[in-house]
């Protein structure tokens, strides 16, 4: 009573068909009166037959592009590893002792090999992401942004950068793939800084309501150069970038890598900026109990 039932129903030929009933009970006239509605739902579970065909579709294209993605960039190392190794030591033979255009040529051969040596292992940690990750346990998200700010002491000293933050959860992850995570956000605000003003990244929390139930909300927000809003969404996407190399050095992986973790940890990123009013970037974690030791 109150609920929707699934049966089958059978037409006049004889076909039978997906259909759902509810049925209500009331009173008219001092008499008790059942109600039944039936729903024939052909067309919708036709539509859901097709919606998952095209979900396990897309699954198996994106593990096969993921494994494509890894064994292309695992079998690339080896070749781009001697041509840069070459290159670097006709530099170091040969740098000086040529003409100026041979010393030219030799720069932009070894350049390339080490752009082409970051883009690759970039890309080996995106598709890693899904292949390589770890069983969720539960996780201390201040432990993980502490490792992050011991390995990104240098380049705060350098910049003259800080970091707080609030008291942060504990969540359910990967705690290898979260100090990626934090490492690439925090690092991305270091280097994208304004020249007339130290950094300065504020780590944030918050626990809420969100449309999946209750999530943590987490905040990263820094002093930098920002952007506008218009490239909130091309941030995210592999290889493009809002700045040349030579103005801001990196190969453009480093976000779509974030989206990567934080879409497998079952929760969503995004930014919010204005150009010289510094980036926001928005991250959620549901907030869900660790599975029973066995």
């Amino acid at each position: 009573m109150g609920e929707r039932r699934e049966v089958y129903g059978r037409r006049r030929n004889g076909e039978e068909f997906p259909a759902e009933v509810s049925i209500s009970k009331g009173a008219v006239g001092g008499r008790v009166v059942y109600n039944a509605v039936v729903r024939d739902v052909t067309e919708r579970k036709r539509y859901e037959a097709e919606l998952r065909a095209r979900s396990e579709e897309l699954s198996r294209s994106n593990r096969e592009l993921e494994q494509f993605a890894y064994v292309a960039s695992h079998d690339l190392q080896e070749p781009l590893r001697m041509v840069a190794s070459y290159t670097q030591l006709l530099a170091r033979r040969y740098e000086g002792k040529l003409d100026a255009n041979a010393d030219r040529y030799i720069h932009f051969a070894v350049d390339g090999a080490q752009r082409m040596q970051a883009l690759i292992n970039d890309l080996l940690a995106l598709s890693r992401v899904g292949t390589l990750g770890k069983p969720f346990q539960p996780t201390d998200l201040n432990v993980v942004l502490g490792r992050v700010l011991q390995w990104l002491q240098p380049a705060l000293a350098e910049s003259g950068g800080a970091v707080t933050h609030d008291p942060l959860p504990t969540v359910l992850g990967d705690q290898g793939q979260l100090e990626q995570l934090f490492q690439n956000l925090v690092a991305n605000a270091l280097k994208f800084r304004r020249s007339d003003v130290a950094p300065h990244v504020h780590v944030a929390a918050a626990h809420r309501h969100g449309p999946e139930g209750n999530e943590w909300a987490i905040g990263v927000r820094d002093n930098g150069i920002g952007f506008e809003m218009q490239f909130a969404e091309q941030i995210f996407v592999v290889f493009q970038r809002l700045h040349t190399r030579t103005e801001y050095p990196g190969t453009g992986v480093g976000l779509a890598i974030c989206r990567k973790i934080v879409e497998r940890h079952g929760g969503r990123i995004w930014a919010e900026s204005q150009p010289g009013e510094g980036t926001t970037f928005h991250l959620t974690f549901p907030d869900r109990p660790a599975a029973p030791s066995r």
